[in-house]
């Protein structure tokens, strides 16, 4: 229950209350203020982003969740598009059910690490990378938080191998849920780093519709780019997954924009065309639906 109350307050209300705050001003001001043009592009390109980040970290989760029991002696694996299932029977198996999050968890921080030394020049790159911090984090961090309450997912299985006492699985659930909140946070500046006017960011309202249309609507049209690549499966374990891990992040970015202060416009913006974004996903959704879909066994 403590962790229910926990996610209900720091993922849903606490930022509802935020953007509450922030309709609030934007309405007291909206007679001074100058809303830009919408950028479609960047919104397409954005949309076309997160589903190939997404899938991308999908496949890196069931890529080392098949991995490691490959190498264990009688254990046979096939990796799917949307899962993967072994034959034979290894103590390490169990253990080797928390390597998928493992695996996004670093992939989702090497790519933050990147971003914040050595940020790309081009803006398509730099959207890309923050959707895989995106993805990587808040793909792996809720399943900390289903382990705890639930044996029988795969970080709860790897945190009974490790013989972890519920308090310590209970108090790592709190601190994935405080974590989901801060990353969605830390990225709020990133991705208002890719207005390429000062306009975009002039104010708070302003701010609010730059997220809007580089983050939120983006991530209610990723939903559905994904779910091709997850069918034929459960109409819930199609959907479940990615409307979560779109809904947990995107509430914090959208409500947190408008008081993010000081963030400088790209100075040099770049062309955000979708054409090579779409040609990209495309030819994902041929590898997971031909390649990956039959299974490949290892």
């Amino acid at each position: 229950m403590i962790i229910g109350i926990a996610a209900a307050l720091l993922l849903v209300l606490a930022p509802l209350l935020l953007g509450l705050r922030g309709v609030l001003r934007r309405h007291r001001l909206a007679h001074r203020e100058r809303i830009p043009p919408w950028d479609w592009q960047l919104t397409a390109t954005s949309a076309l982003l997160y589903a190939f980040a997404f899938n991308l970290t999908f496949f890196l989760q069931e890529l080392f969740l098949v991995l490691p029991k490959a190498l264990l002696p009688g254990v046979t694996v096939t990796l799917f598009h949307n899962k993967h299932t072994w034959q034979g029977d290894h103590p390490l198996t169990q253990l080797f059910q928390g390597t998928g999050a493992l695996a996004t968890f670093t992939c989702g921080t090497l790519c933050a690490l990147w971003l914040r030394r050595r940020p790309p020049a081009r803006r398509s790159l730099r959207l890309f990378l923050i959707w895989m911090v995106y993805n990587g984090l808040l793909q792996s961090l809720p399943q900390v938080v289903v382990g705890a309450l639930n044996p029988a997912n795969d970080v709860g299985m790897a945190m009974d191998y490790l013989g972890l006492p519920q308090w310590l699985k209970d108090a790592a659930a709190l601190a994935a849920v405080l974590a989901i909140a801060v990353v969605a946070l830390r990225l709020v500046p990133w991705l208002l780093g890719l207005a390429d006017s000062a306009a975009q960011l002039a104010s708070s309202r302003t701010r609010s519709g730059f997220m809007f249309s580089v983050a939120t609507i983006p991530g209610l049209i990723g939903i559905a780019l994904i779910v091709p690549f997850r069918v034929p499966r459960e109409l819930i374990e199609v959907l479940m997954v990615p409307c979560v891990v779109t809904f947990i992040g995107m509430v914090w970015l959208q409500c947190a924009a408008w008081r993010v202060r000081g963030v400088v416009p790209d100075p040099a913006p770049t062309p955000v065309a979708p054409l090579y974004p779409l040609a990209l996903l495309a030819g994902q959704l041929l590898v997971f639906q031909l390649l990956l879909r039959p299974g490949i066994p290892l």
